[in-house]
């Protein structure tokens, strides 16, 4: 190795660090929230319904701008969006640590949701650029999918701890060192790249998808206060439907489409996304049921929960390690399958986990089996789902994927939390109920998983185009975005 290829590795890798610890910092605030909303609540005087919007505006805001900041990654150029939202994320969340009303810190979270969504699809999409080869490319978003699921299942670790030992002000300034030093970092290592077709962003159908999704993720998350029959539901699920039926007239009426039907015609990056939407709708709903399920049913502290949640991290670096031997011996096809499988018996393992029982005999083995699952997975959805992208769009490819973790954690947690309350009323008086509920909704949680599985068998498959010579995905045949098994 030459010493300028040297140096070219050694940038790619600082770059991809960075990018890394910014996906995990934007992961994190999905959840960091959860175990400090008591003492949100009593420290900034938030009613019940408020301190719901505390988690909802994240979500309606990450979720819902998604694409259209992806879009705008790919036009007005991908370094120069990302930095855009890392830095409205900081000062966002220095504004959510500062807070002193409830309106304020609901404000700072609307913020903090719209620059993640303009940061992490920019974010991925320079990953897939620096590394173009298919093998190399895999890695890099191996260790990007795992560093992201990292995130998500640390927010609560996180949460708990520096709520019991310091203040909950810090889930929040926690951020800042992170995106100062992504802002610093990353124009040295990391050149500008756009589409290199000059094109208008599609404003209609923009506004009409984006709000379509943030209506539906309303509707969705007000379900679990109002029930599914009632006006604040239907309403805006109504909405959603009518103005996602508004996109695709715009869409097809566009000399130059928003998301171009052809890309969301690509098969294996349809399948992907459809199992990651399935995925992160049990995942997400399994992490706030199994926090409140500890304090609430077993009596752990803040601090003691966010502990408890350690070995899942560990169990997700191993499946990590595990994914690309697994991917050599069985093809991505069968090591998604086993992996989806494996996650569903941890949640039903999970599921089983009563008053009284001791950590390490009951929590832990299904929290285990979970992770390993986890791990196994996220890193191959998160190739499949970027597939074939190209320096056109793949910021659109990027954008995709996480909105789609975004709002499949959103719809997850509206239903399994509303199923799980549901249950337990319906059973009210009952010694058992909140276990009982918890139980109910990770026993679904574990069918959308085995549901996904089903999904992967009987779909994920392409065939092998002989013109173009097919490269290899840690040994599973790629045909240059088309993974074949």
């Amino acid at each position: 190795m030459t010493a300028v290829s040297a140096a070219v590795t050694d940038r790619r890798r600082a770059a991809l660090v960075v990018l890394c610890f910014v996906q995990f910092m934007l992961v994190l605030d999905d959840t960091v929230v959860s175990v400090a909303l008591p003492s949100l609540r009593d420290d900034l005087g938030f009613s019940a319904q408020g301190l719901a919007w505390v988690v909802n505006a994240y979500f309606l805001t990450f979720g819902g701008l998604l694409v259209l900041a992806g879009r705008m990654a790919d036009l007005l150029g991908r370094r120069r969006v990302f930095a855009a939202g890392v830095a409205l994320f900081g000062v966002a969340s220095l504004a959510c640590g500062l807070a002193q009303q409830p309106w304020q810190l609901v404000a700072g979270r609307f913020v903090q949701g719209a620059g993640a969504a303009m940061a992490s699809p920019a974010a991925l999409s320079l990953i897939t650029l620096l590394f173009p080869g298919t093998h190399e490319r895999s890695r890099a978003l191996g260790i990007w999918g795992a560093i992201a699921a990292l995130g998500g299942t640390s927010g609560l670790m996180i949460s708990g701890v520096l709520t019991d030992l310091a203040s909950w002000r810090w889930i929040f300034l926690i951020n800042l060192p992170v995106a100062a030093v992504a802002l610093v970092l990353l124009p040295r290592l990391v050149a500008e790249s756009r589409a290199s077709r000059r094109a208008r962003l599609d404003v209609p159908a923009a506004v009409l998808g984006t709000a379509a999704v943030v209506s539906l993720v309303y509707g969705l998350l007000q379900a679990g206060e109002a029930g599914w029959a009632d006006v604040a539901v239907l309403a805006p699920l109504l909405l959603a439907a009518v103005l996602a039926a508004g996109f695709l007239v715009a869409e097809s009426r566009a000399a130059q489409p928003l998301v171009p039907m052809s890309f969301l015609a690509d098969r294996t990056r349809a399948v992907a996304n459809g199992a990651t939407l399935l995925f992160s709708a049990a995942m997400y709903a399994m992490a706030f049921l199994l926090m409140i399920h500890l304090q609430t049913v077993l009596g752990y502290s803040p601090l003691q929960a966010g502990v408890a949640y350690l070995p899942f991290g560990a169990g997700i670096l191993v499946g990590m390690w595990l994914s690309t031997r697994a991917i050599t011996r069985m093809g991505v096809r069968w090591t998604l399958v086993l992996a989806f499988l494996i996650t569903s018996a941890g949640l039903l393992l999970l599921s089983g986990v009563a008053a009284g029982d001791p950590y390490a005999a009951g929590v832990l083995p299904g929290m285990l089996v979970t992770s390993l699952g986890c791990g196994l997975s996220l890193p191959v959805l998160t190739v499949a789902a970027v597939a074939g992208t190209t320096e056109e769009n793949a910021g659109l490819g990027s954008a995709l994927f996480s909105s789609v973790q975004q709002i499949g954690g959103a719809v997850g947690v509206a239903i399994l939390v509303t199923v799980a309350e549901r249950h337990n009323d319906a059973r009210a008086g009952s010694p058992r109920s909140a276990a009982e509920g918890f139980s109910f909704a990770l026993t679904i949680a574990a069918g959308l998983v085995a549901l996904g599985a089903i999904l992967i068998a009987t779909l994920l498959r392409t065939a092998r185009r002989p013109a173009a010579g097919p490269t290899r995905l840690d040994g599973a045949t790629q045909d240059m975005g088309n993974i074949n098994i």
